[in-house]
């Protein structure tokens, strides 16, 4: 059984300044059976805030706005395929330079 996917989505001071309030209510929004959304503390990627990291995959997305929230939850959360455009760059470099 696969097991289930949680999005944690940063609340703390610097990802607040720039929208993640927003972001949050984007996925809460747009609920996927099986996927939890919850706002959480700092993750330790202020500088790139507002950050989304989904588990089990730990895959991280960064300066997000409302707007990419679609197609977050039709490719990833229901497809299965990271957005590799809105992946953080850092954590996730193999994965942006694919072809």
């Amino acid at each position: 059984m696969e097991s289930a996917q949680e999005v944690l989505v940063c609340q703390y001071t610097n990802c607040l300044n720039n929208g993640s309030a927003e972001v949050l209510a984007a996925f809460v929004a747009n609920p996927v059976a099986g996927v939890t959304v919850s706002g959480c503390g700092c993750q330790g990627q202020c500088n790139l805030g507002p950050t989304v990291r989904i588990l089990p995959s730990n895959d991280w997305y960064c300066r997000l706005k409302p707007d990419d929230v679609a197609a977050i939850v039709e490719q990833h959360l229901k497809g299965g395929k990271p957005v590799t455009a809105l992946l953080h760059p850092r954590l996730h470099p193999q994965e942006l330079h694919q072809s």
